[in-house]
């Protein structure tokens, strides 16, 4: 079974080249790696090094002059030859047995259509204080609705069904793309937030399970720069892009009521600021954030609108004229 690992960069350098080396250290018999590089101009140290990579075969390097994450893990699966696409991010560590992780559950499971990997978030670890283990996740965590708030691939100890994979370590089978003929949502702005959610929901409705295996894991070094959605989080696009694709995933795959469920606690979470989301209750940051909240939500039906016209899959288009 051929795993083609696809990782999406953009100004990214010394992370980058740690993450391929630890893939050149994997010891599965069998994959290739897609660099999909966004990034205009390297430092010589990583250009060299890709380089050397590329010429020896170990990598297959890919530089396009734009920067999407949707747009770039689409241009990865086109190119794809693996029974296995995984997508990780350009700032993990990976340790020996990632790979073979991943392939094992496939060949258990026909029914998987998705490995949900484990995440050692640093950040989210230092939140918890490193020493929180779940067992199994809440029955709430399988609700589309509102799951996005209780399910939790950091500290989850057990193998388990779940809704939703981590974009950083996420892996489908080839049939999803090939078959299924699903690609990742290319109107997801900015930072890209929920694409990955959005993906998983409509994989999903094709029958196929997404599975968790706390044995497929990764260290996400979680970088403050680079990255394929480099954006400050203090930004105004940000924040109204944060939304708009909270909003765009929900008024695509939810019913109406699950919409105002979702959409109601996104406002609970995120604009009023209560757990699990913590954030400031000074009523001039509460209002700051309820205008960023109706923005995103207007943002998101004029997305919609206009992809009554066009489907907003501009890169994939793109990639698709220039093969021609």
């Amino acid at each position: 079974m051929i795993i083609s690992v696809a990782i999406p960069t953009y100004n990214r350098e010394q992370s980058l080249r740690e993450t391929l080396a630890d893939l050149m250290g994997q010891d599965y018999h069998s994959f290739e790696v897609l660099v999909v590089d966004q990034t205009p101009i390297h430092e010589s140290e990583t250009q060299v090094y890709l380089e050397q990579l590329a010429n020896a075969g170990r990598i297959r390097w890919f530089r396009v002059n734009w920067a999407n994450l949707p747009g770039a893990r689409n241009y990865a699966v086109r190119r794809a030859v693996g029974d296995i696409i995984l997508f990780i991010d350009d700032d993990v560590q990976l340790p020996k047995g990632f790979l073979a992780a991943h392939a094992s559950n496939y060949l258990a499971q026909p029914d998987i259509g998705c490995v949900a990997g484990r995440v050692f978030d640093r950040m989210k670890l230092g939140d918890s204080g490193g020493d929180l283990a779940i067992e199994y996740l809440p029955p709430e965590a399988m609700d589309a609705a509102i799951g996005w708030y209780f399910i939790d691939l950091v500290h989850t100890i057990q193998p388990q069904q779940v809704l939703s994979a981590r974009g950083c370590n996420m892996s489908f089978r080839r049939g999803v793309f090939a078959e299924c003929g699903l690609s990742f949502d290319e109107r997801f702005a900015g930072s890209a937030v929920r694409e990955e959610s959005d993906f998983c929901l409509r994989l999903r409705s094709t029958g196929f399970k997404i599975w968790y295996d706390p044995n497929a894991c990764l260290v996400h070094l979680g970088e403050e720069s680079g990255g394929c959605h480099d954006i400050s989080t203090r930004s105004l696009e940000y924040q109204v892009t944060f939304y708009h694709n909270h909003f765009l995933m929900g008024l695509k795959n939810l019913t109406v009521f699950q919409c105002l469920r979702f959409f109601a606690k996104l406002f609970d979470c995120h604009v009023f600021g209560n757990p699990p989301c913590y954030k400031s209750r000074s009523p001039l940051k509460i209002l700051s954030r309820f205008a960023f909240y109706i923005l995103g939500f207007l943002s998101a039906i004029n997305t919609l609108i206009q992809s009554i016209a066009r489907d907003g899959q501009i890169y994939t288009h793109q990639d698709n004229i220039n093969a021609k």
